[in-house]
C-alpha cells in the first residue's frame, strides 16, 4: 500500500494502545486505592503506588515524546539539504519546525513551490500535507 495523507500516521497498537491502557487504568485503581486507604495505615503504601504509577505514566510520555523530537531535528536537517539541493539555497527562514515536517512528504517537482506557499501564507502542517499532490513516503519514521 502507498504512503498518502489518509495513511500516513503510525500506531503501534501495543504501544499506544494495550500498553498506555494498561497503565492509565492502573493509575486510576491506584488513585482509588488511594482515597480508599485515606487516613488509615496503608495510606503511606497507597500513595507510593500512586506515585510510582504517576511516574511510569510520565515516562511513557516522554519514552515518545523524545524519539520524536530527535526525529524532528533529524527532518529539519534532510529537508535544508533537500532544499540546498533543490533551490541552491537553504531553507527559508519564515518556515516553522512544523511546516517542514509537513513539507518532507512533497515529491521534488512540488516542493519549491510549495515551501514557497508555506513560508508566504503561513500553511499548517495539516494544511502542507493535505497540498501535496505527489506523496513522498516516509517508511523510517519512528
Amino acid at each position: 500500500m502507498s504512503q498518502n495523507y489518509e495513511n500516513h500516521r503510525r500506531l503501534v497498537p501495543m504501544f499506544h494502545g494495550v500498553a498506555f491502557g494498561i497503565l492509565f487504568l492502573t493509575f486510576i485503581g491506584a488513585l482509588y486505592h488511594l482515597v480508599d486507604t485515606w487516613g488509615t495505615e496503608t495510606q503511606y503504601a497507597a500513595s507510593l503506588i500512586a506515585a510510582t504509577n504517576l511516574g511510569v505514566l510520565i515516562l511513557f510520555f516522554y519514552a515518545r515524546a523524545f524519539p520524536l523530537k530527535a526525529q524532528d531535528r533529524v527532518i529539519r536537517l534532510e529537508e535544508t539539504l533537500r532544499a540546498q539541493r533543490l533551490t541552491g539555497s537553504g531553507l527559508d527562514e519564515r518556515l516553522t519546525v512544523s511546516q517542514i515536517i509537513g513539507l518532507r512528504f512533497a515529491s521534488d517537482e512540488e516542493w519549491p513551490d510549495l515551501s514557497k506557499r508555506a513560508a508566504d501564507e503561513g500553511l499548517s502542517q495539516k494544511e502542507i500535507k493535505q497540498a501535496v499532490k505527489n506523496w513522498r513516503a516516509d517508511t523510517y519514521r519512528v
